[in-house]
C-alpha cells in the first residue's frame, strides 16, 4: 500500500549537494581516458528507456520507479532504500542520465545494490574489520625517508590530520617510514572498531568503500566527520602522486580523468552515509497564499 508519491522531474537536485564538504553525488561523463590509464572498458551502456522517475513510499522504504517500472537490483530484489533522502538522490542520479544509461557514473545507486544484495554475504562485523584492517596500511601513517621536499610535504600536510584524529578519539596513531608498516596500538584499534560499530550495515558499505578509495582510515574519519571536504580528503589521499606530477609533468587526460573519477566516488560514499545515518526525511514546501 503506497502512502506517499514524489516526483522528480529536473528538481531536487541540490540536495545532492552537503555543506562544508561539497559532497556531490554525481558528475558529468567528462573525457575518456586513453586505454592505458585504466585497466578496464566502461560496461556497455544502455538507452533511457524511461521518462519519468518518481518516488512511492511502501511498507520497507522508499522505492524508485522508471515511469511504470518499478527498478529492481542486480539479482531482482526489489529497489528498496530506508530514507526519503537516499531515495530522492538515487532517483536524480536515474533521471539526470541523458541518451544513454551510464551506470558506472551511478555510485550511489551502486552503493544500494550492494547493500540490498549483499554479493559478498558480509555482516556487520566483517565490514567494520573491512575498514578497520586499512588502519595497517595507512595513506598518512605510511611515511618515505627521502626526497626530503616530500619528507616535509608528507609532515606538513598529513600530520594535521593525524593530530585530529588522535584528539577526536583520544587515541595515539602516529606514522612510521617502515616497510611493515605503522605500529597501531591495540587500544586504538579497539576505540576505532567501536566507533565504526555505531553504524549501521548501510553506512559501513559506505564507510568501507571511501576507506577502499583513499586508502586511509584516517582521511575517511576526516571526511565523514566533515573535518575534510571532498577536495581536501582526495589530495591528501594523493600527496605523493601530486608531488611526482609536479616534479615530471601530467599524462595528457589520464591524471585529470583518475582524480574526477575518484573524487565522484569519494564523494558519493560519503554522501550515501550521511543520509544511511540520519532521520533523513525531506522537508517539502507548502504552497504560499
Amino acid at each position: 500500500m503506497w502512502r506517499s508519491c514524489l516526483r522528480l522531474r529536473g528538481g531536487g537536485r541540490h540536495l545532492l549537494n552537503c555543506p562544508r564538504g561539497g559532497l556531490t553525488a554525481s558528475r558529468g561523463p567528462g573525457p575518456k581516458p586513453p586505454a592505458h590509464a585504466r585497466a578496464y572498458a566502461p560496461p556497455a551502456e544502455r538507452k533511457r528507456f524511461y521518462q519519468n522517475v518518481s518516488i512511492t513510499q511502501g511498507e520497507a522504504g522508499f522505492e524508485i520507479n522508471l515511469d511504470h517500472r518499478k527498478l529492481r537490483t542486480p539479482q531482482a530484489k526489489l529497489f528498496t532504500v530506508p530514507s526519503e533522502a537516499l531515495a530522492v538522490a538515487v532517483a536524480t542520479e536515474w533521471d539526470s542520465q541523458q541518451d544513454t544509461i551510464k551506470t558506472y557514473t551511478m555510485h550511489l545507486t551502486t552503493l544500494c545494490n550492494t547493500s540490498l544484495d549483499n554479493p559478498t554475504q558480509r555482516d556487520k562485523d566483517q565490514l567494520i574489520w573491512a575498514a578497520a584492517k586499512f588502519l595497517d596500511t595507512d595513506t598518512v601513517c605510511c611515511r618515505v625517508e627521502e626526497p626530503e621536499t616530500l619528507v616535509e610535504l608528507q609532515r606538513n600536510e598529513w600530520d594535521p590530520v593525524i593530530g585530529w584524529a588522535e584528539r577526536r578519539y583520544g587515541v595515539k596513531i602516529g606514522s612510521s617510514t617502515s616497510i611493515m608498516g605503522p605500529s597501531i596500538p591495540a587500544r586504538t584499534r579497539e576505540v576505532l572498531v567501536s566507533h565504526l560499530a555505531s553504524y549501521n550495515t548501510w553506512a559501513l558499505q559506505g564507510i568501507e568503500f571511501v576507506v577502499s578509495q583513499l586508502k586511509s582510515m584516517v582521511l575517511t574519519l576526516g571526511l565523514i566527520d566533515l573535518h575534510l571536504t571532498v577536495e581536501q580528503a582526495v589530495l591528501l589521499s594523493r600527496l605523493e602522486e601530486a608531488f611526482q606530477i609536479q616534479k615530471w609533468g601530467n599524462v595528457e587526460w589520464a591524471h585529470d580523468y583518475e582524480l574526477q573519477d575518484l573524487r565522484a566516488r569519494t564523494a558519493a560514499g560519503a554522501l550515501f552515509v550521511h543520509l544511511c545515518s540520519e532521520s533523513s526525511a525531506v522537508k517539502h514546501k507548502l504552497p504560499q497564499g
